[in-house]
């Protein structure tokens, strides 16, 4: 996948067209998103603002840089939501742009000690379970005006 064809680098291009209630902050060196899948309430994915596949590609200032970022936005998490554990996972296979999901895990998580792609694997093909992981317990746009909250007080 080229830039020009990347999902992400269409975001970055035009920051002020991603939704009010997925777009979380512009970071020194990312960006965060408010996750699709809001049972875990709190997902983000960190999204490297520039078109890179690997973490391998960066420079060492602006490889920590990026984990800066992202602990960050953890500690944002954290402070906001009071998870049990958080998850963190950087796959690209299928949009290979440097981005890590950061999964929020709470006590009440079905599956708790399994991936939650397990789980969202079977949302993907029930409607009501698809309902109820993307929903979450609160809308989208109070989930986001917290994080960002937390994000400026640090």
């Amino acid at each position: 996948m080229t830039a020009a064809a990347c999902p992400f680098c269409e975001q970055l291009a035009d920051l002020k067209a991603v939704p009010a209630d997925e777009l979380v902050a512009e970071l020194p060196h990312s960006i965060v998103l408010l996750g699709r899948w809001q049972y875990y309430r709190g997902y983000c994915v960190v999204v490297y603002r520039r078109h890179v596949t690997e973490l391998s590609q960066l420079d060492d200032a602006a490889r920590r840089g990026y984990f800066d970022d992202m602990c960050h936005v953890a500690g944002a998490i954290e402070d906001c939501f009071q998870p049990r554990k958080l998850n963190y996972e950087l796959l690209g296979n299928q949009c290979p742009h440097l981005h890590w999901h950061i999964f929020p895990r709470y006590a009440e998580d079905p599956e708790r000690l399994q991936p939650v792609w397990v789980a969202l694997d079977r949302a993907e093909a029930n409607l009501a379970c698809r309902d109820m992981f993307q929903s979450g317990p609160c809308p989208r746009k109070e989930t986001v005006a917290a994080l960002r909250k937390e994000l400026l007080a640090h």
